[in-house]
């Protein structure tokens, strides 16, 4: 033993990094206990755990086991200082990622991912989110990263100084050496592929299929899977004219409607009726603000004003989002676009030019187009996105400071969803006569949930809750359209009040269908009050139903439906992208594809049960071919209007 005593370094980085990953993992084990216990052979998460935590520390310590075995005796000192920064800062990259696990599965439903690396990139804003709903978990953070740098700097050389050892002995042993850590780096000799995440799957239950994994291996998967944004490959394979065909049968176009053959879903939308001047158009977007907070859709009773309305206008109950996150939302209701593995075309770099719009469409037909937020509009990339793709104002935070205004409230993220309003109204009435477009984005309804004293009768009494976010989210829906029915523009605009997606969306099946409800309202001329649309749909189909109102036709690349116009027994459909699961509904069917995984279906019951059903072979290529189409329109920019 005394002549391996050179390779202790490697033995305790494996060591410390697997108490690390373990004690973790018995942590979230027993913090999410009650739900987790409900899976089948839920302990698969142990020894599925030590497999991954083993991949991982194999993987990293290649390197150090190179340097010990081929760097020369003399060298000594360089190896030993390198093992020791090289070790305890991965070990502290591991710790530290672990501790922000809880709070981050509380909010998302699974370990660290794209988004934890998403958020990086905004730390003023995510800071304050932080420290105002988060300050506890940042203080015993930082306790314990603080001890661990401590003992760092304190034990660093009695655990990872290696030793003086012959040269020979350690060039032969390397070979044994190497296909030790390569066999745990791979932990399979038989199988071409090496394993990955989708091995840790042994459940329908997402959050305890990830708890097999550890959050290092997670984040690191997530920042290299950002060089394959747009492969849509992990699901299976599908000819394009093959997955072209399947897409274009859920659509209401025929096949004599199209009319551009190198943008294969171009085609002119009739509207519903024609007006002698269009409407303008206005979408009120609304942050987390999921169908169980609106009380008129059987949730609860936080949405006062919004219910009201809906006897003003066309509401849609049963109406799911493409995602959980903003930018998702956006894209689906701005750009019509399929939802997908990849990320929101938001913040994909071949989608900041020449991709289709309702901006765009709606500038080609003489509209001002703009864009209105209280925050800053470059978080996820927003104003870079809508700048090049047709929105010709962009009034954002700095135009609230800078316009001498006297506003009620400013907070994380920007200012409250009331000087939105205010703000937006006052934009609108300057428009006089002059056809516009506009998106409206709230902020209030987001972590930390902060908005003025006074305004609403709280629902819950600690005032910085969710619930009481969605209060005063709701108010301030109620306060615009009080304004705007005093104005003009009023009564020639269509309006939409929709949700960009749900607050925390988790559950016990692979993807919470029942978290992917929201609330839709349309209002304007034309528009039926008082009715609703009950048939199942997506939040694509809502940009072509809103051009249906607008009185005048457009050209578009949209695969969505105009839902006036969809014939009554034609099946309802939506399409549901969950982290890196894609669900794909039909009525009460449902296929949920999952990474280098064969489909599974689903019969749905009340949007929370699901039961395993067989395989409906052609549904599950339908679901493929959406996912598919959605990557080639993007990769061959083929989701676009034709050039002017």
């Amino acid at each position: 033993m005394k002549k391996l005593s050179y390779l202790k370094p490697i033995f305790n980085f494996i060591a410390i990094g697997l108490l690390i990953t373990t004690l973790s993992r018995i942590f979230l084990f027993f913090l999410f206990k009650e739900r987790v216990v409900e899976t089948p052979n839920f302990w698969y998460i142990f020894p599925i755990g030590l497999r991954m935590d083993l991949i991982l520390l194999c993987y990293i310590s290649f390197l150090p086991a190179v340097l010990i075995t081929f760097l020369p005796n003399k060298s000594l000192k360089f190896t030993n200082n390198f093992l020791v920064i090289y070790s305890f800062l991965f070990l502290f990259l591991i710790l530290f990622v672990e501790l922000a696990t809880p709070d981050f599965v509380k909010q998302y439903d699974t370990r660290p991912n794209k988004i934890f690396l998403d958020y990086l990139i905004y730390p003023k804003e995510v800071v304050g989110m932080l420290l105002k709903s988060y300050l506890t978990s940042i203080i015993v953070t930082f306790l314990i990263l603080g001890v661990v740098l401590y003992f760092a700097l304190k034990k660093g050389k009695k655990y990872f100084h290696t030793t003086s050892a012959a040269y020979k002995f350690k060039l032969m042993l390397f070979p044994l050496v190497a296909f030790l850590l390569f066999f745990g780096a791979r932990s399979s000799l038989t199988s071409k592929r090496p394993i990955n995440a989708s091995n840790a799957v042994f459940s329908t239950d997402q959050l305890t299929n990830t708890l097999g994994l550890n959050s290092f291996y997670t984040v690191a998967f997530a920042a290299y899977s950002i060089k394959n944004e747009g492969n849509t490959k992990m699901y299976g394979k599908m000819d394009e004219a093959e997955a072209i065909a399947r897409v274009k049968k859920y659509m209401i176009a025929g096949p004599n409607d199209f009319t551009d053959a190198e943008i294969p879903f171009l085609h002119v939308q009739q509207p519903d009726s024609v007006a002698k001047k269009p409407y303008n158009l206005v979408i009120f977007l609304q942050e987390s603000l999921g169908a169980e907070y609106v009380g008129i859709l059987g949730g609860k009773p936080l949405t006062p004003e919004f219910d009201k309305l809906s006897k003003e206008g066309l509401l849609f109950t049963n109406l799911y989002c493409t995602g959980t996150r903003s930018v998702r939302g956006i894209e689906a209701v701005v750009t019509g676009f399929l939802p997908s593995p990849s990320e929101s075309v938001v913040k994909l770099g071949n989608s900041q030019q020449g991709f289709f719009t309702l901006a765009d469409a709606l500038k080609h037909k003489g509209y001002d187009t703009s864009f209105i937020y209280g925050g800053m509009a470059n978080f996820d990339n927003m104003a870079s996105f809508f700048n090049g793709n047709g929105f010709q104002d962009i009034v954002d935070q700095e135009d609230f400071e800078s316009d001498g205004n006297k506003y009620a409230f400013k907070g994380t993220w920007g200012y409250s969803d009331e000087d939105l309003v205010t703000k937006a109204n006052n934009y609108f009435k300057a428009k006089g006569d002059k056809p516009f477009f506009s998106l409206m984005f709230s902020t209030s309804n987001h972590e930390p949930f902060e908005y003025p004293e006074g305004r609403i009768k709280p629902f819950d009494k600690k005032p910085a809750t969710v619930n009481n976010a969605m209060k005063y989210a709701d108010f301030s829906i109620g306060k615009f359209f009080e304004m705007a029915k005093k104005e003009a523009y009023f009564k020639n605009t269509i309006f939409i009040v929709i949700a960009d997606h749900n607050t925390r969306t988790y559950g016990k099946n692979l993807v919470p269908i029942n978290k992917f409800h929201i609330p839709a309202l349309i209002m304007g001329p034309g528009v039926p009050k008082g009715a609703s649309y009950s048939k199942l749909a997506s939040q694509i189909d809502i940009p072509p139903t809103l051009l249906g109102y607008l009185g005048v036709p457009f050209e578009t690349p949209m695969v969505g439906r105009n839902l006036n116009k969809l014939d009554p027994k034609t099946q309802g459909r939506s399409i549901m992208q969950f982290n890196d699961i894609n669900a794909f509904r039909v009525e009460n069917q449902v296929v949920i594809m999952q990474p280098n995984l064969k489909p599974l279906q689903f019969e749905i019951k009340n949007d929370t049960t699901l039961i395993p059903v067989k395989l409906n072979e052609e549904l599950a290529k339908d679901a493929l071919a959406h996912v598919i189409t959605a990557g080639n329109l993007y990769k061959e920019n083929k989701y676009k209007l034709r050039k002017k």
